[in-house]
């Protein structure tokens, strides 16, 4: 078997210990004799699975105690609407970023249930840039703001969190979560798809402070009610179980390699390995203005955008995979999670290099 170094937006790569460690518990979970998909959310078994996730990631992200932590069913898209039906309690605006498209989804949702100011928008630069803090238009009479720190097709990341005055703070941290340090204690909410860099798709990490939950708008299912969730220690349903369990050995592969604090430090050194490489050359260029640009998904363009076929077909005799651009924006793009390893980084930069070699 090769492995090849995945690229991949999402569904991303996860780290080669935690499949390897899933492989070797697959059949038999520590002596109980199943599979974790096998095993009853309420046994035993599962239950300490599901505890020792909860304190890790609790411990990585220095949760505080007025926060509750839920696995949720969905993914991120479902928060788009969780969000405004548990937080809006009573107001009927809430203010948006608009910084690509994850953005223009959230708030496409939340126009379900509420007034939306856009508070800001770089669509008018073609999503390049993140609007300055101090332009952006907030309504203190909000029930909250709502961004996406990171937008994975078009490549921008917020470097900072923003300040907003008195405003319940939402985050959509799907796809930079844990890899950079965050003060949670800024949000009202933190929600982040497990699939880029937790591991697999199917749940969302979402972390709540505690006064925001109760206050469901009226009429809306009992599934979106945050506080059935959190009451139930995210098991009022059957939950994703092995998703969750596979979540919880990245959390711990996180703490093996210095916690988000190691895994920051080595994302930089890549993201700067890889700017460097596209901007000293005239054969590859990056459309996001400097101090926008995300550690995370790395879009590219090449000078004859006739030779992309010849690229990825290059790339992938090269085991480098998954390099295709959002077909909204097209060119190339890295997605270079959490793990991503630094070689896999290497091998991209040397294969773009004798690509350039031969082809300009």
């Amino acid at each position: 078997m090769s492995r090849v170094y995945n690229f991949s937006a999402g569904p991303a790569a996860v780290p080669i210990e935690v499949l390897q460690q899933a492989q070797s518990e697959m059949l038999d979970w520590k002596g109980s004799g199943m599979s974790v998909m096998e095993m009853s959310h309420r046994g035993k078994d599962f239950i300490s699975i599901a505890e020792k996730a909860e304190a890790d990631v609790r411990e990585l992200m220095a949760i505080p105690d007025n926060y509750k932590v839920m696995f949720l069913q969905g993914g991120a898209t479902t928060q788009f609407s969780m969000v405004p039906m548990n937080l809006l309690q009573g107001k009927t605006k809430a203010c948006y970023v608009n910084t690509g498209a994850w953005s223009k989804k959230a708030i496409k949702e939340a126009k379900i249930h509420c007034d939306v100011q856009l508070s800001a928008s770089s669509e008018d630069d073609n999503f390049t840039s993140i609007p300055a803090v101090d332009s952006w238009d907030i309504d203190s009479d909000a029930a909250y703001l709502h961004y996406t720190s990171n937008e994975t097709i078009g490549g921008v990341e917020f470097q900072d969190v923003p300040d907003v005055g008195g405003l319940d703070l939402v985050a959509d941290m799907s796809s930079n979560i844990l890899s950079r340090a965050v003060d949670v204690s800024k949000f009202g909410v933190i929600y982040a798809g497990g699939q880029k860099n937790m591991g697999p798709s199917g749940i969302a990490l979402t972390i709540v402070r505690d006064d925001l939950i109760g206050n469901v708008k009226a009429g809306s299912p009992t599934m979106m009610d945050y506080k059935n969730h959190a009451d139930a220690g995210s098991m009022f349903n059957t939950p994703a179980t092995y998703s969750w369990y596979l979540m919880g050995l990245v959390f711990e592969w996180i703490k093996e390699n210095g916690g988000v604090a190691g895994i920051e430090a080595r994302n930089v050194r890549k993201a700067e390995k890889l700017y460097a490489a596209i901007d000293g050359s005239d054969f590859y260029a990056n459309p996001v203005q400097i101090s926008s640009r995300s550690r995370m998904n790395i879009p590219f363009t090449l000078a004859n955008s006739e030779l992309e076929g010849a690229f990825l077909a290059d790339s992938k005799a090269a085991g480098l995979v998954t390099l295709k651009g959002h077909r909204s924006v097209g060119g190339m793009r890295a997605s270079v999670y959490n793990a991503m390893p630094e070689e896999g980084v290497d091998a991209l930069i040397s294969m773009m290099a004798e690509f350039e070699r031969t082809k300009a």
